[in-house]
């Protein structure tokens, strides 16, 4: 027999009530999932509208969250201007001719003149910041090309000892532009490791030299640049006035370092200082993430040893498993080097040393078989730091000329990069700005490059990303990603352990704030 069940008012009530906040709540979210797609868009319009004019694209882009500037060579970095101030600050004299500087005493009779008279002197000023950087280098009677890689000898000494400064500069910069979050390339432990590289030599033998160099001391190298990092940053931090009332926006941006290996000097000294770099990142205390070769990629020295480069490379990184790789590779175009030069540095790059980013890429479509190395590079997740206007001034690539636009139809990650912004001239918007005159691409593609700039950096952490293709989040922020707020334990977790994921979940925040003016 069936029984009976009476209806009862306050349960149904109950129920309904529930039922309807469920509807309401499952309503609101996907209207804003809804609002924030719709805000995208709006601002994708907007740009396009805007696409005649690029001041008014640039005023836009100065605006636009960027995430990460993960090719950036701090000594670079830094414009001329700042440099002639600390040459004046410390003495330093300056060739009139050459405009390179060196330490005092200067000989004004043999044409050393003190570098505080560029401070006074419009006409020395002047000259000395066109020497430095590549502002008017057409007129200059060099090519881009040895313009910018000369001009780095010339203001070098007003780099000794300035790292604190350097930063501090480099932060504010990029807080202007809302880059949040910084790779810098330097040599953290200055050329102690290259000496005692130089000191022991290469004899061809992988194991026998690893060995020479621990037992010579190479750890201490290692020492000595997280010493001198942390010295940096308290300087740094000094300057911005961290942690007070009139704290820069610098502050807020992350910083963490590449550290560099100078591909022109002899077999010892680059392989010391791959040592080296392995071994600050593999540390957990260091803030050095990962090493990078630098330096002409088409001078002499880095030509003959480019695979010899690549074997120290794969010989050192099982010893240092933490350690991450990302290369200069492809920074060539035709006629710079043989043929046969165009054809192998980015492939050995990617299949020998493991490199999980490769800077530049500007020669790809001359390496061997090109389309079974983009479509390996988009199988591993290789990102290309694409670096526009240094391509354009030292190669004089640019336009359909770049392969920007091959990567991304090959499915290979890419972002935008700075390199030098200093000596360039240029800056993070900038970047933007050219990406999207001369490439063509509209806001929803810049926008995944910097969503990317943050995958693919090299923070600890899971990414908020399980799939970078479609930005989909992992599974413990599922629900909160929809509405960009932390309503659940398993994503605060999550966010709790991951630095990277949490400047991620920064970016989107304030892709929404931007999106929404739109």
């Amino acid at each position: 027999m069936r029984r009976y069940v009476p209806f009862r008012a306050a349960t149904f009530y109950r129920f309904t009530t529930s039922l309807t906040l469920l509807l309401l709540c499952a309503c609101f979210a996907q209207a804003q999932v809804a609002s924030s797609v719709g805000a995208e868009q709006r601002a994708a319009r907007f740009f396009e509208s805007i696409r005649k004019s690029p001041p008014q694209q640039l005023a836009f882009l100065l605006k636009m969250p960027k995430g990460g500037d993960l090719h950036n060579h701090l000594s670079g970095s830094v414009y001329a201007e700042r440099y002639i101030e600390w040459a004046a600050d410390n003495g330093l004299c300056v060739n009139q001719t050459t405009f390179a500087l060196s330490q005092p005493p200067c000989d004004q009779g043999s044409g050393q003149l003190p570098a505080t008279n560029a401070l006074t002197n419009g006409v020395l000023y002047r000259q000395m910041i066109d020497a430095w950087s590549m502002r008017f280098w057409e007129f200059s009677g060099q090519n881009g090309h040895d313009r910018f890689f000369d001009t780095f000898g010339k203001f070098g000494a007003a780099t000794y000892g300035q790292t604190g400064r350097m930063l501090a500069d480099a932060a504010a910069r990029a807080a202007r532009g809302h880059v949040s979050y910084l790779e810098l390339m330097l040599t953290p432990d200055g050329i102690m490791s290259s000496q005692l590289g130089g000191k022991i030599g290469w004899d061809g033998n992988f194991q026998g030299t690893y060995d020479k160099l621990r037992s010579g001391g190479i750890a201490d190298a290692a020492t000595a640049g997280i010493k001198a990092l942390q010295e940096a940053e308290t300087e740094k931090d000094k300057i911005l006035q961290c942690g007070t009332q009139q704290a820069d926006a610098g502050c807020g941006v992350t910083i963490r370092y590449i550290s560099q290996v100078s591909r022109g000097a002899a077999p010892g000294a680059v392989f010391a200082q791959m040592v080296t770099g392995f071994a600050l990142a593999n540390d957990p205390s260091s803030k050095v993430v990962a090493l990078n070769l630098v330096q002409a990629e088409d001078g002499l020295v880095s030509m003959r040893d480019f695979r010899l480069h690549m074997q120290m490379l794969k010989f050192l990184r099982p010893l240092y498993p933490r350690a991450r790789v990302t290369l200069h590779a492809g920074e060539l175009a035709p006629g710079i080097v043989p043929p046969e030069g165009l054809g192998f540095h980015i492939r050995e790059s990617v299949l020998t040393a493991s490199a999980e980013r490769i800077g530049h890429g500007v020669d790809i479509m001359h390496e061997t078989e090109p389309y079974e190395l983009l479509k390996e590079m988009a199988r591993r997740g290789v990102l290309v730091e694409i670096c526009l206007t240094s391509n354009d001034v030292i190669l004089g690539i640019r336009g359909t000329d770049h392969p920007l636009a091959t990567y991304m139809q090959y499915g290979v990650p890419v972002t935008l990069a700075t390199d030098d912004e200093g000596v360039s001239r240029s800056e993070i918007s900038r970047e933007y700005l050219r990406a999207a005159m001369d490439q063509g691409l509209g806001y929803a593609q810049l926008k995944t490059m910097a969503r990317n700039s943050l995958h693919y950096s090299f923070l600890p952490g899971a990414s908020l990303w399980s799939d970078a293709r479609k930005f989909s989040p992992v599974t413990q922020c599922g629900r909160d990603a929809q509405s960009l707020k932390l309503v659940s334990d398993g994503c605060r977790q999550f966010l709790a352990g991951s630095e990277r994921a949490r400047l991620q979940w920064k970016l989107e925040e304030d892709f929404r704030v931007f999106e929404n003016q739109y």
